[in-house]
């Protein structure tokens, strides 16, 4: 049962780093778009590379997401990282700390 237990916890961890690093692309990749900067750069090409495909499924899912020329679907990506954040993560760890206990 322990096994299971750390199992989900290191899992919850894992996931909860991983959304909070792509939180951090996002931001940056938003912020760099303002600013307009050398497509050649192979960061701002890595963080185009690792952010545009999800971009582009909101903007898919939800046309309404240019209002003004300003671009919201870097908001409603980061809207789900944070419920991912809060629901799965919390979730994993609350599954994990009921199967450790007898």
């Amino acid at each position: 049962m322990f096994v299971l237990s750390n199992l989900l916890q290191a899992l919850a961890s894992v996931i909860d780093t991983l959304l909070t690093l792509y939180f951090w692309v996002v931001i940056i990749s938003a912020l760099l778009s303002w600013v307009n900067p050398d497509p050649y750069n192979p960061i701002v090409r890595i963080l185009h590379n690792l952010t545009e495909p999800v971009f582009y499924r909101v903007r898919k899912w939800l046309p309404f997401t240019y209002i003004g020329g300003l671009d919201l679907s870097p908001i409603v990506v980061l809207l789900v990282i944070q419920f991912l954040k809060v629901f799965l993560v919390k979730t994993l760890f609350q599954i994990s700390v009921s199967i450790a206990m007898p």
